[in-house]
């Protein structure tokens, strides 16, 4: 009896709780007012997002939506090269902002400037990756997933799919984190991996590819894209080499989660980039009003959540408001 009240209770809040709460988080937005009181503290945030990324615009919206919520006036840079990347931090340290987060695709190239940063007494938290080098780099907290273990995950329901050969497609090279995928992939699947390295900033040189690599060896039955851009880039190159492999990518948007619904992709792998954002803000915030760190040193996980065909449609609707 006591479980049916409490479920019922539940029910009602968020049936109707949690409408009124999402409808006033949108009339403050609406009127530009945050839901604090605290100064208002300029983060920035440096990702190493290429163009045309959907999976980072979801990343920066939930970064924003917190930055509303926290009063934060919120700077937003990104480049995909390790260098330029690391430049953008450095003007971000030049500008004195009261908090960073960043991503740690390659380590090697944002290391020092990380350590300027903390130096000059900026908190920072790093976000998606590099959590095996964010602590040793003077970072607050990492929030995302361990890149190792999702690519364990899709070992795991590959052989669950009977799946033999797999071909991991790295579309940047020199990212730390997508080589943890595909090894993460070849250390629990049953079968044989094969790494394809593609240029993915050139969407017909990544379809060419993978259909050259189809078209070559037929005894592929399975496609990793380590992104949700090319996962459907990937579907048309197996169509176009009349390969029956089965797609199935990491990262999840409104085109993959219609695409696994109707059982054009196998399944996808996400990690809740709004989250990753949205966290990464609040955490700063947390630090600055409170010196709250949330993980004791360790990583905050978002991820990985294997999404099946069963569980698309429930998702559907966030992919398509841009926040899953």
């Amino acid at each position: 009896m006591l479980a049916a009240v409490l479920g019922a209770s539940l029910a009602g809040c968020s049936s109707t709780g949690g409408k009124r709460a999402e409808d006033a988080r949108k009339a403050q937005a609406a009127a530009g007012k945050a839901a604090v009181s605290t100064p208002r503290w300029t983060f920035a945030m440096v990702t190493h997002s290429g163009d045309g990324d959907t999976f980072w615009d979801i990343v920066q919206r939930g970064a924003e939506e917190a930055a509303a919520k926290d009063n934060i006036n919120f700077l937003y840079s990104k480049n995909d090269e390790g260098q330029q990347q690391a430049q953008l931090v450095q003007t971000a340290i030049d500008k004195k902002v009261d908090g960073l987060i960043v991503t740690l695709a390659k380590p090697d190239a944002m290391k020092a400037v990380v350590k300027k940063a903390v130096d000059a007494g900026i908190p920072v938290v790093t976000v998606n990756s590099g959590s095996e080098e964010s602590r040793a780099f003077g970072a607050l907290t990492h929030i995302g997933q361990n890149e190792t273990i999702a690519g364990e995950a899709v070992g795991d329901e590959l052989n669950e799919r009977g799946r033999k050969k797999a071909v991991c497609v790295l579309h940047e090279q020199g990212n730390v984190g997508h080589e943890q995928r595909c090894a993460g992939v070849k250390k629990t699947f049953d079968g044989e991996v094969q790494n394809l390295y593609v240029e993915g900033t050139n969407m017909p040189d990544v379809q060419s590819s993978i259909e050259a690599k189809l078209q070559t060896d037929r005894s592929i039955d399975a496609v990793v894209t380590l992104g949700a851009p090319f996962a459907d880039t990937a579907v048309k190159a197996k169509d176009s080499a009349g390969s029956k492999a089965e797609v199935v990518t990491f990262d999840l948007n409104a085109k993959v989660a219609a695409a696994v619904k109707d059982g054009t992709l196998g399944f996808a792998v996400d990690q809740q980039p709004f989250l990753q954002g949205y966290e990464a803000v609040d955490l700063l915030w947390l630090y600055r009003y409170n010196a709250d760190v949330l993980g004791g040193g360790q990583p905050v996980l978002t991820g990985p959540q294997i999404i099946t065909r069963e569980d698309a449609g429930e998702l559907e609707d966030y992919t398509k408001r841009g926040t899953r």
